[in-house]
């Protein structure tokens, strides 16, 4: 582990890639900018923009335009991808990874790209962007064009899209087996954060999608080199998992509907008992009531058997009214 002071403003890592020898050097805490440049090499500067001196050190570098530089220091929260001048610069989505596990908050990656360097800047670190920079310590000889380094970020994201659909569908499983169980229980508690995070990446994802396919159709002359081939891959890549994340938002929605539905089949359930009990009673309402009247010359008010009469009336109430409600078919 690298202990020596940051030299760069907001330095998070750094390689220095050389096409002709196959290699990708990682540079120490302590390099400067003038270390990320050499003959027939390129770059991969990735800052944290939590210090306040980044927007001051992208001023410094070369072949940064002012929107590139505008989209690495931007706090939007939407995807975004322009192609300007042989450059390609915006924000990427991805999901946030602690210190002690991944997690599926949503996270934005900003990058710009030319063919001499990727910048890329971010708050919080990322799941996707951590995954690509352990695959470039295994392979450094793999990577020949910032291109390159572009197509894997959004290819770790992909794979990082799955990893969240498997864990997401198994919990699904999960909820289903109890919906459908003999004894359900409600699970809309549990149902809805599976919901929000399906319905949050498919929206995010539907926007990837479509700024890919708009940045794929830009005048050659306006796009770094090879990044149509590159967008046409990474294309058809997210429209498979895009399927299988609106899959999962139907089974998703589905499934709440199917709780739903057996919550309402059960509060008819009580409702209606609570009609037949309302039903039984109404009767013997009626006749403690009418015992119950200050009037003169009751019924058995005279006598010793009065309260046996009054309670064989209320049972013969019941009876009735339990008669009434089998002929009607109600029971």
């Amino acid at each position: 582990m690298d202990t020596l002071p940051v030299t760069i403003p907001g330095f998070v890592w750094a390689y220095r890639f050389s096409p002709d020898q196959k290699t990708a050097v990682r540079l120490n805490n302590s390099a400067t900018v003038a270390e990320l440049t050499a003959d027939n090499c390129f770059y991969w500067l990735h800052l944290n923009l939590v210090d306040a001196r980044v927007p001051a050190l992208l001023e410094t570098l070369d072949g940064l335009t002012e929107d590139a530089k505008s989209a690495l220091t931007t706090r939007d929260t939407h995807a975004a991808i322009t192609v300007d001048e042989q450059m390609l610069y915006g924000t990427l989505v991805d999901c946030q990874r602690d210190f002690a596990q991944d997690t599926n908050n949503l996270g934005w990656l900003h990058f710009a790209m030319s063919d001499r360097f990727i910048v890329t800047t971010r708050l919080q670190p990322l799941r996707s962007v951590e995954r690509a920079r352990a695959l470039i310590e295994k392979n450094p000889g793999k990577f020949s064009r910032p291109v390159d380094l572009f197509e894997l970020l959004v290819i770790e994201f992909q794979r990082t899209l799955i990893t969240i659909v498997i864990e997401l569908t198994e919990e699904l499983n999960q909820i289903e087996d109890i919906v459908y169980d003999n004894a359900p229980r409600d699970e809309r508690r549990r149902l809805a954060p599976v919901r929000r995070t399906v319905v949050r990446l498919h929206r995010h994802l539907r926007t990837v999608l479509a700024l890919m396919r708009r940045a794929a159709a830009a005048d050659d002359d306006e796009m770094p080199f090879g990044f149509d081939d590159v967008a046409r891959r990474l294309t058809s890549r997210l429209e498979t998992v895009d399927h299988d994340i609106y899959a999962l938002q139907d089974r998703a929605r589905l499934l709440h509907e199917e709780i739903d539905s057996k919550q309402s089949s059960e509060t008819n359930r009580h409702l209606y008992l609570l009609s037949i009990m309302t039903a039984f009673l109404l009767p013997p309402t009626l006749v403690t009531g009418f015992f119950g009247m200050n009037t003169a010359n009751l019924p058995f008010a005279v006598g010793d058997y009065g309260t046996e009469y009054a309670v064989a009336l209320i049972v013969a109430s019941i009876a009735f009214a339990w008669w009434l409600l089998r002929r009607v078919d109600i029971l």
